[in-house]
C-alpha cells in the first residue's frame, strides 16, 4: 500500500484525471495501471531475491535507465506551463488504455519497489528464494488493490478536485521536484551497485 500511495507520475496523473474527468475515469486509469504495478513489483522481487544468485549488474543498469527517465519527467513537471486552453495536460480520452501504457512505462515504480521490498525483507534475507516470489507478489497485489481503492475515493472527492484545480501548476511542479529526488536516489544506488560490483 505504501508503495502505491507514494506520490509519483501515476499518482499525479490520477489526480489530474480525477479532477478533470471524475472518479470513474480515475478508476479506469488505475485499473490499467495495475498491470504496470504487477510488472515492476515482480521485477523488483526478482532483483531482491536474485541479487544473491545472479548478481546485480542487470538490475543496476535498469536502475540507471529508470533514473534517466525520472529526471526527464521530473524536469518536464518542474517546468510545466499552461496551454492555450488553460490546462496543464489535455483530457484523457481512453483512461483504461492510458493507465495500461502509463503503468508499463512508469520507471519510478522499479526503484521505489526495490527500495520498499529491500527494507521490508531485509530481516528475511536467508529465507528468500525463488519460491517466495509468488506469495510475496500476491501480498503486494493485495496492497495495490487496497491502495487503489483509497486513491479512487480521494481523487474523485469534490474537495480534492477543487484543491487540485486551484493549485494544479504548483502540485505538478512540486511533484517534478519529488521525481528529480527519486532520480538522484535511483542513480546513486545504481552507481553504488555498479562500483561495488567491480
Amino acid at each position: 500500500m505504501a508503495y502505491t500511495l507514494t506520490p509519483g507520475p501515476g499518482f499525479l496523473a490520477l489526480l489530474g484525471i480525477g479532477a478533470r474527468q471524475g472518479r470513474q475515469a480515475g478508476a479506469f486509469f488505475l485499473l490499467g495501471h495495475f498491470a504496470g504495478d504487477i510488472l515492476w513489483a515482480a521485477l523488483a522481487l526478482v532483483a531482491v531475491v536474485g541479487a544473491r544468485e545472479i548478481g546485480t549488474l542487470v538490475f543496476d543498469l535498469l536502475g540507471l535507465a529508470c533514473a534517466a527517465y525520472l529526471a526527464q519527467i521530473g524536469w518536464r513537471a518542474l517546468t510545466a506551463r499552461r496551454g492555450a486552453d488553460g490546462e496543464i495536460a489535455p483530457p484523457v480520452s481512453r483512461p483504461l488504455l492510458n493507465g495500461l501504457a502509463f503503468g508499463l512505462t512508469n520507471p519510478k515504480a522499479y526503484p521505489v519497489a526495490v527500495a520498499s521490498f529491500t527494507a521490508l525483507l531485509s530481516g528475511a534475507g536467508a529465507a528468500l528464494s525463488w519460491a517466495a516470489i509468488p506469495p510475496l507478489l500476491a501480498a503486494a497485489c493485495a496492497g495495490f488493490v487496497l491502495a487503489d481503492g483509497i486513491l479512487i475515493a480521494l481523487a474523485g472527492a469534490a474537495t480534492v478536485r477543487r484543491l487540485y484545480r486551484r493549485h494544479d501548476i504548483w502540485i505538478t511542479r512540486g511533484s517534478g521536484l519529488l521525481f528529480l529526488g527519486f532520480a538522484v536516489n535511483a542513480a546513486f544506488n545504481a552507481v553504488a551497485g555498479l562500483t561495488m560490483g567491480q
